[in-house]
């Protein structure tokens, strides 16, 4: 419980997100490093995302701004899936063209994606510690976290209704 009570009441929406949850700590190969639930106000204001747009959400980042390592599933209303997965796009793409990120986050910036499955639209900015790869190279970095990222993704499917 604690700070996410008043977020996520006992609905069947909000058990689907905690097996989400589980799943993809499960499934994070380098370690799962978001740290912190976003607020709904958070959610607006970093992502455009407003409360009239979804039933339900999992959003979670670092503390720690140095690190970029992001996990948003948004339960979108039926009529607010496209604005959702938009909204979500616009975030990537900021970050994607944003030169002040530091160097050691590119690979995990770039290797970010938007996945729509049904009315959940997911981002997935994932990696963990991606110091193996750094020694290869940006292209090495991008290519661990796209991997990480689509296990992610595939745990998250998995556990779909």
């Amino acid at each position: 419980g604690g700070q996410e009570d008043g977020l996520r009441s006992g609905t069947e929406a909000t058990a689907q997100i905690a097996a989400f949850a589980a799943a993809v700590e499960a499934a994070e190969e380098g370690g799962y490093w978001p740290d912190m639930a976003l607020e709904p106000d958070m959610l607006e204001m970093s992502f455009g995302i407003s409360a009239d747009m979804y039933e339900d959400y999992m959003a979670e980042m670092p503390m720690m701004s140095a690190h970029v390592d992001t996990l948003l599933i948004i339960r979108a209303k039926d009529d607010k899936v496209e604005a959702v997965r938009e909204a979500l796009e616009a975030y990537r793409e900021a970050k994607v063209s944003d030169t002040m990120q530091y160097p050691m986050n590119l690979g995990k910036i770039q290797a970010s994606r938007v996945e729509t499955i049904g009315s959940y639209v997911m981002f997935v900015q994932l990696g963990g510690d991606t110091t193996q790869a750094e020694e290869e190279g940006e292209e090495a970095v991008v290519a661990l976290c796209q991997e990480r990222n689509d296990k992610v993704i595939e745990a998250v499917r998995a556990k779909l209704p």
